[in-house]
């Protein structure tokens, strides 16, 4: 015969397992694990007053087909970025129909001082369930952190193969806290391997498109022959001067070394003094050191405002006939100027063919914080074209996706961009703003410009903005 004690502690024992079995059947935490797949929500299967249960939903899909199906109505997702003003408008415009079709609410905040915020609400414990990065270098610090949540078995990954190319995936992929994770999906683009010209003029002269650097280059040594400056080009932007220098030579990388060499030098791993850099700056330099390419001469470079650099293409006659620049420059053009009629651009030529024809972008990349049902399905429903719409059919952006209809956008050259971008064989991002903020928007703008301006010869330039690194 057991004793009292004994029979206590298996009494006890009796009532913990039981008290632990209903623990278990009443689904523990709020939190969903990153990887779960996601729980349908719980309205769905809540019993009524009179104590009867209601028969849950069906609850089969992936969270955007879930959401459709009114599963997650009610819920609040936020979402932290740096879109003010008209694109504050145009963004909420694109995510109108996509509330009011779940019931989900974007409550969505935008700030002009973004990238100085995000990462004291993060570190704070005050993250947006998604924010918005316009810098891929500032996500990939707070990746590192382990903050960020992997979305590699969140989203579908065989759809997003199929609805990006390749080189948004791999620029989306960044060191986490235990190794490489998925940080975030790719939803607005901008192009920057573009050249804008005079389009009416252009032809009138009888100057032809060009295929090649070569051709380029030929067609620069022309027009200065007939005795016009090719290119108006303007670096000044306040505290920024230089910029635009860098996107030149990250354009030029890419046209001169491989995809993985850019992306090393993007993180340290190959100096700005290395040969690979230092032969990038040398092809910028032989259009920029010429006096006689450049609209004003060389000097003229570094006083002229990036803003106003394209206008002497619309001058009667032009002043000028190239301008390199991504397409958000148009916003900067006369009013009166007509795209596809006054002004049109072609892809900035690829150097050598072994690296086929790259494509520099900038964009901003969307990542997630907090993982519940509706979050997950506003993440996936941003990697659909339909995210972006509204904004690509009001023009100045490109959308990344593969299934947004070329038939959206307001003009031939912006479908003509949405497919230089679709089929480009390598995409990069803008290397500067991968660059940590001492390199990228510190020593890469101000070395560059000191090289243009006089003051510093090409070696000691590149001494001077690996420093950034060193230090």
């Amino acid at each position: 015969m057991k004793s009292p004690i004994g029979r206590k502690m298996s009494l006890a024992l009796v009532l913990c397992l039981s008290f632990a079995m209903l623990l278990s059947a009443c689904g523990g935490g709020n939190n969903a694990a990153k990887n779960d797949p996601p729980t349908p929500a719980t309205n769905n299967s809540q019993a009524t007053t009179d104590n009867t249960t209601v028969a849950p939903v069906e609850t089969t899909g992936s969270p955007l087909e879930l959401a459709m199906k009114g599963e997650y109505k009610g819920t609040k997702v936020s979402m932290f970025g740096p879109f003010v003003d008209a694109d504050q408008v145009k963004f909420e415009n694109s995510i109108k129909e996509f509330e009011e079709k779940t019931g989900i609410d974007i409550q969505y905040e935008g700030s002009k001082e973004f990238e100085a915020t995000i990462n004291i609400r993060v570190d704070g414990g005050n993250a947006p369930d998604i924010a918005d990065f316009p810098q891929p270098g500032l996500l990939a610090s707070i990746a590192k952190t382990g903050k960020v949540i992997d979305l590699t078995n969140i989203l579908d990954q065989a759809k997003l193969k199929a609805n990006y190319n390749q080189s948004w995936l791999d620029m989306a992929t960044m060191d986490g806290k235990d190794g490489k994770i998925m940080t975030g999906v790719w939803n607005r683009s901008n192009v920057k391997s573009l050249v804008w010209y005079p389009k009416k003029q252009f032809e009138e002269a009888g100057y032809k498109i060009p295929e090649t650097w070569d051709e380029m280059m030929e067609l620069t040594e022309q027009i200065a022959k007939d005795g016009d400056p090719a290119w108006s080009i303007g670096i000044e932007s306040g505290a920024a001067t230089g910029w635009p220098a860098t996107d030149w030579v990250e354009d030029i990388m890419l046209r001169t070394t491989t995809p993985e060499n850019y992306d090393k030098w993007v993180k340290g791993e190959l100096p700005f003094n290395s040969p690979e850099v230092k032969h990038a700056v040398e092809v910028m330099s032989d259009i920029w050191m010429n006096k006689d390419y450049v609209y004003g001469g060389t000097k003229s470079i570094v006083t002229t405002a990036f803003g106003d650099a394209a206008l002497p293409l619309f001058d009667n006659p032009p002043k000028a006939w190239l301008h390199r620049q991504a397409n958000f420059i148009t916003s900067f053009f006369p009013e009166t100027a007509k795209i596809d009629a006054d002004y049109d651009w072609f892809y900035l030529p690829s150097i050598d063919p072994q690296y086929g024809k790259p494509v520099l972008v900038a964009g901003d990349i969307y990542s997630m914080f907090n993982d519940r049902p509706e979050v997950r399905a506003v993440m996936e429903f941003f990697t659909t074209g339909e995210s972006i719409k509204t904004w690509v059919q009001s023009g100045g952006v490109i959308a990344p996706m593969n299934d947004a209809s070329l038939d959206w956008y307001s003009s031939e050259s912006d479908r003509r961009m949405a497919k230089l971008v679709q089929e480009a064989s390598t995409l990069r991002f803008d290397g500067s703003d991968l660059m940590p903020g001492k390199v990228g928007a510190g020593t890469f703008w101000k070395g560059m410009t000191d090289y243009v301006s006089g003051t510093a010869n090409l070696d000691d330039a590149l001494k001077q903005i690996q420093s950034g690194w060193d230090n």
